[in-house]
């Protein structure tokens, strides 16, 4: 009898431990979620995506606690989680930056490392805030499709000398004809900088006589992110 109430009785200070380790888990998780949201720069985010950066620095750090140095449980939990396949597709490779913080930091709470925890959390989103912020890594060229469509056949010359007429990169992708009517499908690569110039070509395009159509778009990789 005494040898099992020796084994249900946990010593005071791994209680501590516990609690700090998984209520920092959790504050660091919101704090990396924060970051996360503060510079995201698509059209939109998965509201679930913040949910599981906070929940998944708690979760790897109660997996350390189980484990607590035992190889035999150490190997026998890898065995199954194993199991586990993970099938939606990660769109963006900053997305599993913060996934790999979030899982290091659960680590490092976990092992009861606090102080290199914290350390760490604060110093990356500095430096997350600080890459937003100076937009690090965006590109120096924004990219447009340019699609021109009309039924006069002798407006091809007054389009090419508008669209040549921009200091931008311009290929022609796409020449389409059906009877009376065309449509000229233009790529254009322009600097940032001179951006305003390539959206003035809508309004100049429209004045052609036999222009009945003109529409500017942005590809999708070239949206912000």
């Amino acid at each position: 009898m005494e040898r099992i109430l020796s084994i249900l009785v946990v010593p005071p200070d791994q209680i501590i431990n516990f609690f700090v380790s998984m209520g920092l888990a959790v504050v660091l998780g919101m704090l990396i979620a924060l970051v996360y949201r503060y510079t995201h720069r698509g059209m939109n985010y998965e509201s679930g995506f913040l949910s599981t950066i906070v929940l998944l620095s708690p979760i790897v750090a109660l997996v350390m606690f189980f484990i607590q140095g035992d190889l035999v449980l150490s190997l026998g939990l890898v065995g199954s989680l194993a199991i586990i396949r993970f099938r939606t597709p990660i769109k963006d490779t900053r997305d599993m930056v913060f996934l790999f913080w979030s899982i290091a930091i659960g680590l490092g709470v976990g092992t009861l490392n606090w102080t290199v925890a914290v350390f760490a959390t604060l110093f990356l989103s500095v430096l997350m805030s600080g890459m937003y912020l100076f937009r690090y890594g965006r590109s120096l060229h924004v990219e447009y499709i340019l699609v021109v469509a009309g039924s006069d056949q002798q407006a091809d010359d007054d389009i090419e000398r508008v669209v040549a007429g921009k200091r931008a990169h311009v290929q022609l992708r796409n020449h389409e004809v059906d009877g009376s009517d065309w449509e000229l499908t233009y790529e254009i690569r322009v600097a940032r900088a001179r951006e305003p110039e390539v959206r003035g070509l809508v309004a100049e395009l429209q004045k052609i006589r036999g222009v009945t159509k003109v529409s500017l778009l942005t590809p999708q990789l070239a949206l912000p992110m």
